[in-house]
């Protein structure tokens, strides 16, 4: 039989994963935009586009780079959680 122990482990699991596969293209993100919202606060400039087109290059070079590591924890992660499905049968 398998108790709640172990669903919270597998969430807490997935949730780890979660944070590891975000986070390689969000942090650029993130800087991206505050350094350039430093840049448009310092010359007073507000145009959307100014903001977006760079952060949107950031990201996907993010994900150019991060790709493989990303894509291969998600299919670890898989892998072990269609192994341990003969342990919720039992």
């Amino acid at each position: 039989m398998v108790d709640a122990g172990y669903f919270m482990t597998v969430a807490r699991e997935a949730m780890w994963v979660l944070a590891l596969v975000a986070a390689p293209i969000l942090i650029p993100a993130l800087l991206s935009g505050l350094i350039l919202g430093m840049i448009q606060a310092a010359t007073s400039i507000n145009e959307q586009t100014l903001s977006f087109v760079p952060k949107l290059a950031v990201v996907g070079i993010s994900l150019a780079v991060f790709g493989g590591m990303i894509l291969g924890l998600l299919s670890d992660f898989t892998t072990s959680i269609f192994e341990r499905i003969p342990d919720l049968v039992r």
